[in-house]
């Protein structure tokens, strides 16, 4: 049965993990919904429905803090609202067998991607270069349609191509992300809006969603700064991997005699991830170390 009170820890779980590691509030609710019951078209209503909300309140706090580049902001949220109501009106237009694959394929690879991202490092740029806008409008429409599609991948897919494209700092990287995102989920709800209609929409399930999100927004806030991101993220890469690596061995009938080994084989490639990750952690606090002896060098040498 699925509960309000339980949906709405789905949207707790889904903002502390999205708090913590700037990304996967859709990717992780969205799984939760669908291992809930919940159809794929219904559940990625739901949570842009639910986003709506917890995007406009990240994007305000963003913009106070300084952290938003209004022109890519336009560039990159503008394509991705179009993206999204694509793809809101591409999945409502798929049968339920015919989208849970789809989903559970997005999802699988979104959490692929969590694995890798928090097992290794991205480049950090110190400087701020607006990316060109024949690179903008291509990402945030693919970004959108993903985002859409597959519950969530808004941020997985914009937040690491900006970083990597060497332009922006994270800060504002994450910052115009979280505001533009806005723009996504209020295209995507129109989309489904048109697509299977307001009376299908389990409006007790957006608002336990929301309600969810909003309480545990001041707790990641104080999670991220005593929460490894590195372990974070890779553990929930991996548990969204394997939860929908159950869903598409069910689609495609996959024989028991085979689902042993395929799940071990996830779960050492998941263990593999979790060791890297623990070692870049390390490094990253050796480094961290190392910095801060540095800067207290510096403050201690007399000026000449």
């Amino acid at each position: 049965m699925k509960s309000v009170v339980t949906i709405a820890i789905v949207g707790l779980g889904a903002q502390l993990v999205d708090g913590t590691l700037g990304m996967a509030y859709g990717v992780t609710s969205t799984t939760l919904l669908l291992t809930a019951g919940y159809s794929p078209a219904i559940a990625s209503a739901s949570v842009h429905l639910a986003e709506i909300g917890t995007t406009l309140a990240s994007g305000v706090s963003h913009w106070r803090f300084g952290n938003v580049n209004w022109p890519v902001v336009r560039r990159i949220g503008i394509p991705g609202a179009i993206g999204a109501f694509a793809g809101a009106t591409f999945l409502s237009s798929l049968s339920t067998e015919s989208a849970a694959p789809w989903m559970a394929g997005i999802l699988l690879a979104l959490g692929v991607y969590l694995l890798l991202r928090f097992s290794t490092k991205l480049p950090v740029q110190k400087h701020d270069l607006p990316p060109r806008k024949r690179f903008l409008a291509p990402l945030g429409l693919f970004a959108g349609f993903v985002d859409a599609t597959g519950g969530g991948g808004w941020g997985p897919v914009a937040t690491p191509t900006l970083i990597s494209s060497g332009r922006m700092t994270p800060r504002k990287v994450i910052g115009t992300v979280d505001t533009s995102e806005f723009l996504v989920a209020i295209a995507a709800s129109l989309g489904f809006f048109i697509g299977i209609g307001s009376e299908d929409i389990p409006w007790s399930a957006v608002g336990a969603l929301l309600a969810g999100g909003l309480i545990a927004a001041p707790i990641a806030a104080y999670l991220v700064r005593h929460v490894p991101t590195r372990l974070l993220g890779a553990s929930v890469g991996g548990l969204i991997v394997v939860t929908n690596l159950r869903t598409l061995l069910n689609t495609f009938e996959v024989g028991n005699d085979v689902r042993p080994e395929i799940y071990a084989v996830a779960f050492t490639i998941w263990a593999l991830a979790l060791g890297l990750a623990f070692q870049g952690l390390r490094k990253d606090r050796r480094e961290e170390r190392a910095e801060q002896e540095r800067a207290r060098e510096r403050e201690l040498t007399p000026v000449a």
